[in-house]
């Protein structure tokens, strides 16, 4: 079995879903008492999430390539990045790592060609909504046309992100609201909707709509153990 590498901390509160799913997939695969090797940094939020919002993207890389090349060195075999925003600057982290980065959108990508999708709403963060580094890798690297909330919308999914779920507070009403703009992006012509941010599976899941819902987290810890175990 390979050791997986987790990058996390962004949120915590996401991260132990990523523990707790590969775990659980290493289990399924080989029974037992068999877990995942795995090697964990956990970075601190708070810095990374004021230089987010204040645009200093090298500045984030700089933390995130260090914690990197630290689980690097405790051994891992492979390393994921527990968030989808910080795919952002998963080059500069990549460009100091002798390990390959199993990237969110292309393990995303993957299964949505696997379901036959070809055009898929996208819920996350502001800056993964309105921003290239994930869209364009979706359109452009796996040819999927990628549909995002209106404006007002969009303000909407980031600040539940932001001011709710990396707190680990669920608001009914933001799940309403949620719901709602699912449904939109469906009637707009989403076929699925991408949970674009690794903590919007807190909030909602399947069986809170008939749009299906592809969960960035679930996907990339599956790939994780695929990897593993392969």
């Amino acid at each position: 079995m390979k050791t997986i590498g987790l990058l996390g901390g962004m949120s915590w509160e996401s991260t132990q879903g990523y523990y707790k799913a590969i775990n659980e997939g290493v289990k399924q695969a080989l029974g037992g008492l068999h877990s995942a090797q795995i090697a964990l940094y956990s970075v601190d939020f708070e810095p990374i999430e004021k230089l987010q919002h204040a645009g200093d993207w090298p500045g984030t890389a700089k933390i995130l390539a260090a914690a990197a090349k630290n689980i690097q060195a405790a051994g891992a075999d492979v390393l994921l990045i527990c968030t989808n925003t910080m795919h952002k600057v998963a080059p500069q982290i990549e460009a100091e790592l002798q390990i390959p980065l199993l990237h969110i959108a292309d393990a995303t990508a993957a299964s949505l060609q696997q379901a036959g999708i070809q055009t898929v709403g996208l819920l996350g963060t502001a800056f993964t909504m309105e921003q290239d580094f994930y869209k364009g890798r979706l359109t452009e690297n796996h040819g999927l046309k990628v549909l995002v909330p209106e404006e007002q919308d969009r303000a909407i999914v980031h600040r539940v992100i932001y001011d709710e779920l990396c707190l680990g507070t669920i608001n009914p009403d933001s799940r309403a609201e949620y719901l709602r703009i699912i449904e939109a992006l469906a009637a707009a012509g989403a076929e699925a909707v991408i949970l674009g941010c690794t903590e919007i599976g807190m909030l909602v899941s399947q069986s809170d709509t008939r749009v299906r819902l592809f969960d960035t987290t679930a996907i990339h810890a599956q790939k994780a153990v695929e990897f593993a175990l392969g």
